[in-house]
């Protein structure tokens, strides 16, 4: 994969309106039949849909005045994270319609997302570029390495491919528009802003996120050492969803970074090749 130092100028982010989960109900531990990593993927689930209103709005705060082509970008940006937060609505009722509650998640994320609209405009951008990091980071890893889907329902499958492709295309959006927005801050005090805001959102994240974990867990039973040892192997060790998305936190307060450094656009092809392939046929009514 090549390197590029900025957003390439052949980006296409594309508009698709795809529908994941209608026809059938997910099985209750639809990754591996494990109670640890459907709980895992149920909690980054859970922060979606406000998380991902929350992106847009900061976003789009500062829409007016960019120039093209990162005003475009933005307008396809704000369509695909609408996408998103509809398919997690509808993926988050089917944990719920299996037993789960996911209404404490929901607030907990919801309390976090009000702690950060506390903060000026442009630390919410500078929060919105460090999770869009995070996003990206899960999604290269997800499509590049099979291990932290595999075991997955086809359909739950789909569903986070689709979403990492799309986190992948519009990776750079957020932090473009923080460039643009910070363009008359010294570059050291830009850099300082969203390092210190990354390391807070990090540390948020994870909170948020193993809280959620432990609230599914305790839900089915399995909130104990065996159940946690196996998550914290999958997630820290092999495939190392968790411990790639640290490397990611320490790559993005490098200075001079630039989320397109990595054109990892071939994945893009791959996976939407399988997304085709796996699409389920449906017969005439």
């Amino acid at each position: 994969m090549t390197q590029s130092p900025h957003t390439p100028q052949d980006l296409k982010i594309e508009k698709r309106d795809l529908k994941f989960g209608r026809d059938m109900a997910p099985p209750r531990w639809w990754h591996s039949g494990d109670p640890g990593r459907t709980a895992f993927f149920n909690a980054l689930s859970s922060t979606f849909p406000v998380g991902e209103k929350f992106f847009m709005t900061s976003v789009r705060h500062f829409r007016e005045g960019t120039p093209q082509p990162l005003r475009g970008q933005i307008d396809d940006f704000l369509y695909q994270e609408s996408m998103h937060t509809r398919e997690h609505v509808v993926f988050n009722r089917q944990a719920e319609d299996v037993g789960y509650d996911i209404a404490p998640l929901e607030d907990r994320a919801r309390r976090t997302i009000a702690w950060v609209k506390r903060r000026s405009p442009i630390q919410q951008l500078a929060a919105t570029c460090a999770l869009e990091h995070f996003t990206a980071t899960l999604a290269h890893d997800a499509l590049a390495n099979p291990a932290h889907l595999a075991g997955a329902t086809e359909e739950a499958k789909r569903l986070w491919q689709w979403h990492a492709m799309e986190e992948i295309e519009h990776k750079a959006v957020a932090f473009d528009t923080y460039l643009h927005a910070t363009r008359d801050m010294m570059p050291l005090r830009r850099w300082l802003k969203r390092s210190v805001v990354m390391a807070v959102t990090t540390l948020r994240f994870h909170y948020v996120i193993f809280r959620n974990t432990a609230d599914l867990l305790r839900q089915d039973g399995c909130n104990n050492w065996a159940t946690w040892r196996a998550l914290l192997g999958f997630l820290y060790k092999e495939p190392g969803t968790m411990r790639l998305l640290l490397g990611g936190v320490f790559t993005y307060m490098r200075p001079g970074f630039h989320p397109w450094e990595l054109d990892d656009r071939p994945l893009l092809a791959k996976a939407m090749a399988m997304l085709e392939t796996s699409e389920p046929k449906r017969t005439a009514a």
